[in-house]
């Protein structure tokens, strides 16, 4: 091996697509020959630490900055918990009323709490602007997701207090009473503690993915129901910092056509129609997943009668590139306002995924 070439550690236990795509990458830069399996004890050349977070030595990143690159930033949490993020963004626009995160991030509370029966203190305090909201019978609703769960675990919607409560309550529950069922998105709060609110969008925009054919025929105008959707953006941080984002935006659709939010008991915890990971539809395969790209075309269902009559164009799409760009950008500023809990590195890089 050239004396020229750096060795490169390559760890991703328990992710055998990403290992094969990091080792077709280095293929592609002729490094095969530089691959290793384990870190040195004392590293003599440069050394490039692409691996899971927990694979990297992330004091060796630190004491080695001329010497040593890695693929994750070591203080990051400002921008990959939800409860982090929310009080950066706060902190961030209480100095800066002016700033888009104002508009881009809906209202949020972030709450601490371990059993259901230390709501009725918060409502008098953390949760007192809530609180009012849900007293005035506003027909809001508001979405619980766990600060630190992923793959649509703990999510629940809600519009009055008692529902809250019903919901920790559930999450009170020995985990052993769920094992039967693995289908459940259940939690336990005493485990997860910090969780976030937010004023849940319950007009979201809406496509028919079937419009955009994955396997089957194209669906005709007049079967089409709107589903919601989210677009998935990749982002890689590089240095102290420069952001770049990978322009193919996914958008991953929920399960079953939308239907508001409603107060009947039976589908308080019906998600299907909400919820747009892909982790629960893993039997449905990429069949609810598009480009973004590719709903140039499609019809928006959003509207109410007559709204089919209005479609995205090319326009649209760019736009709402711009508009992510631009919010990826200033979350970025935010996050660096947190060096406590964000803290870029000139020898590290971090790959993210945002979700809008």
């Amino acid at each position: 091996m050239s004396s020229t070439q750096p060795l490169i550690f390559v760890a991703w236990p328990n992710a055998p697509l990403t290992t094969s795509l990091v080792h077709t990458a280095i293929a592609h830069l002729g490094l095969t020959a530089s691959i290793v399996s384990a870190l040195p004890l004392q590293p003599q050349s440069t050394l490039v630490q692409w691996a899971s977070y927990d694979c990297i030595d992330h004091v060796l990143t630190a004491s080695e900055p001329n010497r040593v690159l890695s693929s994750s930033y070591t203080i990051r949490k400002a921008l990959i918990r939800k409860h982090f993020l929310a009080r950066c963004i706060q902190s961030y626009i209480v100095k800066r009323p002016e700033s888009l995160l104002t508009k881009a991030a809906p209202p949020t509370w972030d709450l601490d709490i371990t059993y259901a029966d230390e709501l009725d203190e918060m409502w008098s305090d953390e949760l007192w602007t809530l609180g009012t909201i849900l007293d005035s019978n506003t027909n809001k609703w508001f979405i619980l997701k766990p600060g630190m769960a992923d793959r649509g675990m703990g999510i629940r919607l809600f519009n009055t207090r008692d529902n809250l409560y019903s919901i920790f309550q559930e999450f009170d529950r020995d985990p052993e009473e769920d094992e039967a069922d693995e289908t459940t998105t259940s939690v336990m709060t005493s485990q997860l503690r910090h969780f976030v609110i937010q004023e849940y969008i319950s007009t979201p925009l809406l496509i028919d993915p079937n419009e955009v054919p994955f396997q089957t025929k194209p669906q005709s105008p007049s079967d089409m129901r709107g589903r919601k959707f989210h677009l998935r953006t990749y982002v890689v941080a590089s240095g102290a910092l420069t952001v770049f984002m990978y322009e193919r935006i996914l958008a991953l659709f929920s399960a079953e056509p939308y239907r508001a939010p409603s107060s009947d008991l039976e589908h308080i915890f019906s998600l299907a129609p909400h919820l747009t990971n892909t982790s629960l539809q893993t039997h449905r395969g990429e069949e609810n997943v598009r480009l973004l790209d590719e709903l140039i075309g499609c019809r928006i269902l959003s509207g109410g009668e007559g709204s089919s009559n209005h479609v995205l164009n090319a326009a649209d799409i760019a736009v709402i590139k711009h508009q992510i760009a631009n919010t990826l950008a200033e979350a970025f500023r935010a996050a660096l306002n947190q060096p406590i809990h964000f803290q870029s590195l000139l020898n590290a890089l971090s790959s993210m995924v945002s979700t809008f």
